[in-house]
């Protein structure tokens, strides 16, 4: 059994390794958002995005509340670029309700998704890639299903669009909420599987 020391010596490593991967992973969101057409990959009135691909994996490998940290980062990004570089939309992600809150559920949400899967399968690869899918999708549907709640017609106006708000965005939602979901979860398994293997060794 370990002593007091050794279990608080463990705990302080524990915390220093989470604080360096929230740091590192922070790090890489922040550069992503500043590389055009990489972070942040404008099509038409909406951006696609990888920027919450880091976000998935510092939840699959250190946790939810790791997850969660680089989710805030991301989403601050993502708020900051809306009052720095407007676009015809941005009036919604001057919204931090629209622009980080969903982002910071993506690590919460992809943790407990990978620990899940993996209880159930033992596979890694296979974990990391629906952690990896349904974190994606969780910032998709969490950001355009806020935009339908907050500012559906603003939105629809914005854009100049007519018709029902509703089918727009799910059009919007597969288009570029599937392949950034598939791309995601290859991400996310090849690094996370790469990361977890290392750790063991």
């Amino acid at each position: 059994m370990m002593n007091a020391g050794a279990q608080a010596s463990t705990q302080k490593k524990l915390n220093v390794r989470r604080m360096t991967v929230i740091s590192i992973l922070s790090a890489v969101s922040i550069v992503l958002s500043m590389i055009p057409f990489v972070g942040y990959i404008p099509l038409g009135p909406v951006k696609a995005t990888i920027m919450h691909v880091p976000v998935i994996i510092g939840a699959v490998i250190e946790g939810p509340v790791v997850g969660a940290a680089v989710g805030l980062i991301f989403g601050l990004t993502s708020l900051f670029k809306a009052f720095t570089e407007p676009t015809i939309t941005s009036f919604c992600f001057m919204n931090p309700i629209i622009s980080v809150l969903p982002r910071v559920l993506i690590g919460i949400v992809a943790y407990y998704v990978y620990t899940g899967i993996h209880k159930l399968t033992k596979r890694i690869y296979l974990s990391g890639f629906i952690a990896g899918v349904v974190g994606s999708l969780t910032n998709t549907i969490g950001v355009m299903g806020l935009i339908y709640i907050l500012y559906a017609d603003r939105y629809m106006k914005a854009i100049g669009q007519a018709g029902n708000a509703g089918k727009y965005i799910l059009t919007v939602c597969g288009m570029n909420g599937i392949p950034e979901a598939i791309v995601a979860g290859i991400l996310t398994a090849a690094v996370a599987v790469a990361m977890i293997r290392n750790s063991k060794k």
